[in-house]
């Protein structure tokens, strides 16, 4: 074998278990959701099962056209994704780069980085929404806030104020929305994080060391060498990004298939609705690979 059929193979063992497990456990239940999606679906008491009567797209007819509440959603956590992906990349990028230094306790800071993915998990994350105590202090908070002017409000306004109407304060008030959800981008960067790294570390020495003997600066050696050999995971950490963002557990658009498949019971309806939102998905996902695509440089 050569050396490209040796890497094919390698790769192609790499993602055997997931073709296998998606085989065995998520084919069947896909499917069994876009035949719901069509269909009017009663439970079968007698025989533990469904029973379904085609109907076309009438759940599609009704999500889109009747259902006052998800197409809006949607809608918005496709907004919310196209300002919070980016942000995520650049937080990312900066901590990767920041943790590839030689510093003391190293180690420890990787661990507290990563510390995110395990307190952002289903159950934990759960019990941080329902914890009253910290409902109370987070409502406590935005009581005060309310009843006085504080010193970031101040200058919050006046930089909305002074950058004015147009390109410029759309992006100041990006920015500043930005800085108002670092909790939440900090949360969702632990695995982009250890991308990064990975990826960092790939890079050989050597290039950097010619390019400061050729007189290159730091800034010039990021955009030069670094970002154009670390964009192969740039693309990876996007398509991540997107997926983990979509099917968080606090998501308007899940939560209103959870309440319609498992609390009202209407299957088909709420299949048609997940249908929708797979698909949403798989578009972005999409165009986001053809964007990047062309260019993400690979070398060998």
């Amino acid at each position: 074998m050569t050396l490209q059929e040796k890497d094919a193979a390698a790769g192609y063992l790499f993602i055997l278990p997931f073709v296998i497990g998606f085989v065995s456990f998520m084919a069947y239940p896909l499917f069994q959701t876009v035949q719901m999606s069509f269909s009017r679906v009663s439970m079968d008491t007698i025989n533990h099962g469904f029973t379904m009567e085609w109907i076309g797209l009438e759940n599609f007819h009704r999500a889109f056209f009747i259902d006052a509440d998800y197409t809006r959603r949607l809608t918005e956590e496709i907004i919310q994704m196209s300002l919070l992906v980016p942000a995520i990349l650049v937080f990312s990028i900066f901590i990767a780069l920041l943790l590839n230094r030689q510093f003391f306790g190293r180690p420890f800071v990787r661990a507290v980085f990563f510390l995110p993915v395990i307190l952002a998990s289903g159950v934990l994350m759960r019990l941080e929404t329902n914890n009253s105590l910290l409902n109370l202090v987070a409502e406590q908070i935005q009581n005060q806030n309310a009843l006085r002017s504080d010193i970031t409000g101040v200058i919050e306004n006046l930089l909305i104020t002074t950058s004015g109407v147009g390109t410029l304060g759309d992006f100041v008030q990006y920015i500043l929305d930005i800085i108002n959800q670092i909790y939440t981008i900090a949360m969702a960067s632990g695995i982009q994080i250890l991308i990064f790294l990975a990826a960092l570390q790939t890079i050989n020495p050597s290039i950097y060391e010619a390019a400061s003997i050729e007189g290159a600066t730091a800034w010039e050696n990021f955009w030069k060498i670094t970002l154009p050999m670390i964009s192969p995971m740039i693309l990876v950490a996007v398509v991540y990004s997107v997926v983990d963002f979509m099917v968080r557990s606090d998501s308007l658009v899940m939560i209103m298939v959870q309440q319609q498949v498992l609390r009202l019971m209407n299957f088909g309806f709420g299949s048609a609705m997940a249908l929708v939102f797979f698909m949403a998905v798989a578009g972005i996902l999409a165009l986001v690979a053809l964007l990047l695509s062309r260019v993400v440089y690979y070398y060998d």
